[in-house]
């Protein structure tokens, strides 16, 4: 059975930290996406823990927050680690991150649609049919 997986819902449990981008993401073209994300409408010191040069998720962890993390090639959820393996332009200035996810119970292959906006935030997009997208915000 193919479960199919998006950011921002993957059981993953766990409180994860990450460390400094690394060379492989700027040869997959991922300097726009580095750092701790947010949805736009949610405070930043409610879901990130501020420490250092690491971002981590706040604990107790909610892993149903609409958050995200991208350092180096891997980009990381409350409930999920993934390896994005590949990127993809497509329409406009949308790109396709092809990656590799796991959670505690199972891996899978996933395609996210997101681009950067020229006001320092993100979009991901659900489909190449959705116009408008969910914006994101940077964090740290």
């Amino acid at each position: 059975m193919s479960i199919r997986f998006t950011i921002g819902f993957i059981a993953f449990g766990l409180a994860l930290t990450f460390e400094a981008s690394d060379g492989h993401a700027a040869k997959l073209n991922l300097s726009a996406y580095q750092g701790a994300w947010l949805e736009q409408s949610f405070n930043c010191e409610a879901v990130y823990a501020s420490g250092g040069k690491s971002t981590s998720f706040k604990k107790p962890l909610d892993i149903f927050a609409p958050a995200f993390v991208v350092s180096g090639n891997r980009l990381t959820t409350p409930q999920a680690s993934c390896r994005i393996l590949s990127v993809e332009p497509t329409s406009g200035n949308r790109q396709i991150l092809n990656m590799h996810c796991a959670n505690s119970v199972a891996a899978n292959e996933v395609k996210t649609i997101m681009s950067s906006s020229p006001d320092g935030g993100l979009a991901r997009y659900f489909n190449e049919q959705d116009t408008t997208g969910t914006i994101y915000r940077r964090c740290r």
